[in-house]
């Protein structure tokens, strides 16, 4: 290409979006179905981004939507799509900048960004894949596994009997910690299921419970106090995701750790937490707050307050940000996504391993392109 600079190896030549519904099982239910908040959540939408580049390297993302917002950010992503076209793929932050300004009417925060994070995902994996690497050996490795605990098991439509079968299985299997869902309209009921779970897998096994933001500041104080006898790592989301002070004064209050970050979809959300102390564990989601571009500036910001990590959902992605973080996190099993890819990851011994196959990992399989509702190819033609 005439006139190109040396320093540019390869330019993007086409983006193809997949508006891709993975339906579940069984109706999922946690607190805020009890509530009446939510209906239970029968299918989740996932936005892919497939990048090939001039040179015909190609690189793989998602993002996704749980219950609404699966076609608005399907339909941002592909408004934007075309300002991909012939940029470098190398220049991450400067495309997710201006990938930002394209839809910068809709702000910097929630669907508008959001969509833009299967795209910044995507690069990164063929940045990675262009050095032959794990994305996590790319960005410095601190370890080649993490810490791991199962959710998918601990929901609360299940019986107390399928919580502890649940448990067996994920334990066998490999996960280190168990989550267990509680904000039962019966507080008592909340404590009993924790506590079968707890005598169940022993005092050695960590156990994690999330509230799933159900919670008032006086519930959430008595609830947290009762639960310190059962010595878990932590207490997730107590109250709305955007009540840092009373999630501030729970976290001075109780020796249990407070959990929380996963519902909020920036890095300056999250900095808000982390500046009134109003968390002991951030839980950022990469796909939430715009992709790994953002997630690795909230990172930095997390590790100057010394701050653990625990990314929410999406494990085939946040494995690798986890392992590179240099406090020792954990990661978030779920089996939900399974069926979208032709890969898995490796558990054992109570921790995920990385695999030496470069970028991500993971390719898309046929039951994933067929469950896809709306796709888009863009390029030069369009």
């Amino acid at each position: 290409m005439a006139g190109r600079s040396p320093a540019v190896l390869d330019r993007i030549a086409s983006v193809t979006l997949s508006s891709v519904i993975l339906p579940l099982p069984t109706g999922i239910s946690d607190a805020k179905v009890l509530t009446g908040r939510q209906r239970p959540m029968t299918e989740v939408a996932f936005l892919f981004a497939e990048i090939r580049t001039e040179a015909g390297l190609e690189g793989v993302g998602f993002g996704y939507a749980k219950r609404a917002g699966g076609p608005a950010q399907f339909a941002h992503a592909r408004e934007v799509a075309p300002d991909l076209i012939g940029e470098d793929p190398s220049d991450i932050g400067r495309v997710w900048t201006k990938l930002v300004w394209a839809g910068a009417s809709v702000g910097r925060s929630g669907a508008a960004t959001q969509a833009l994070a299967a795209i910044d995902v995507a690069l990164w994996d063929l940045k990675a894949k262009r050095a032959g690497l794990p994305l996590a050996k790319l960005l410095g490795a601190h370890r080649d596994s993490v810490r791991c605990y199962d959710t998918s098991g601990g929901f609360l439509h299940e019986s107390v009997e399928r919580l502890k079968d649940n448990a067996t299985r994920a334990l066998e299997s490999g996960v280190g910690g168990i989550k267990v869902k509680v904000g039962l309209p019966d507080r008592a009921e909340d404590l009993r299921r924790v506590a079968a779970v707890r005598e169940h897998v022993g005092d050695a096994v960590p156990l994690m419970v999330d509230a799933n933001q159900q919670w008032d500041r006086p519930t959430a104080m008595r609830v947290g106090r009762a639960l310190e006898e059962f010595d878990l790592v932590w207490i997730e989301e107590p109250l709305d995701a955007y009540d840092t002070e009373g999630h501030a004064r729970l976290a001075g209050a109780l020796d249990t750790a407070i959990a929380g970050g996963e519902m909020l979809t920036s890095v300056a959300e999250h900095h808000e937490l982390i500046r009134q102390g109003a968390v002991d564990v951030l839980q950022p989601d990469a796909p939430r707050i715009g992709g790994i571009t953002q997630f690795l500036k909230l990172a930095a910001l997390a590790e100057h307050r010394n701050l653990p990590i625990a990314p929410h959902f999406a494990m085939e992605i946040h494995v690798h940000l986890a392992a590179a973080y240099p406090l020792e996190p954990w990661v978030e099993h779920f089996d939900w996504l399974h069926p979208l890819f032709d890969e898995r990851l490796a558990i054992s011994g109570g921790r995920m391993h990385l695999s030496d196959r470069p970028g991500l990992g993971i390719t898309m399989s046929d039951r994933a392109r067929a469950w896809t509702v709306d796709r888009v190819v863009v390029d030069e033609s369009r």
